[in-house]
């Protein structure tokens, strides 16, 4: 019997909705991605080098790709064996419509590989309520701050998350980050007819 490979994969960040978003979706991958390996996920806190709550798409998109790239200089500085680079960021999307303005919860992922091919991935949008929006839009308070007042609780981001609490809990954080996790991944699925040969 063959020994199975290992798939190393790494993630700038230590919160246990972004790991538990990436092992989730990796697991729901695997028949496409990596079948005949085991997988090993290592999360590093690396920094985004975005504000903590970007206020633009392309700043949400740039703090998930600032991550994965740090993670990259790490493993060449250490020697590392990783194989993905993940970095996730959540942020907001800032939209005048038809004289509106509307406010947009996004989360992006942004997946590289050892070669240096790299995909974006993201998980869709929700509307925060006007008063959230202008408190972090307008007042510069972090979301993961204003959140918590909004929800009467705290460490709302290490849980379910502003999704959580906008949805009642029927998309969390982790959930959002794992759907943007499977999309940035799908670049690299294999072709569908090694899939079948395989199968």
């Amino acid at each position: 019997m063959r020994a199975m490979s290992l798939l190393h994969v790494v993630v700038g960040s230590l919160r246990p909705p972004k790991l538990n978003a990436v092992r989730s979706a990796l697991e729901a991958c695997r028949p496409w991605l990596c079948a005949d390996s085991s997988l090993e996920i290592v999360g590093i806190n690396v920094p985004s080098d975005v504000r903590s709550t970007p206020l633009s798409r392309v700043e949400t998109m740039r703090g998930a790709r600032n991550r994965a790239q740090n993670l990259q200089k790490i493993a060449r500085e250490r020697d590392e064996p990783w194989q993905f680079f993940v970095g996730l960021e959540g942020g907001l999307d800032v939209v005048n419509l038809y004289g509106e303005r509307r406010v947009f919860l996004e989360s992006w992922v942004y997946v590289v590989d050892s070669a240096g091919s790299g995909h974006y991935g993201q998980s869709g949008a929700i509307a925060l309520p006007d008063g959230l929006a202008t408190r972090v839009v307008d007042e510069g308070i972090d979301l993961s701050d204003a959140i918590d007042v909004h929800a009467g609780a705290q460490g709302i981001r290490n849980n379910l998350g502003a999704w959580g609490v906008l949805t009642r809990g029927l998309i969390t954080r982790e959930e959002a980050f794992r759907i943007a996790t499977i999309n940035a991944f799908s670049p690299f699925f294999k072709p569908q007819s090694s899939v079948a040969a395989n199968a």
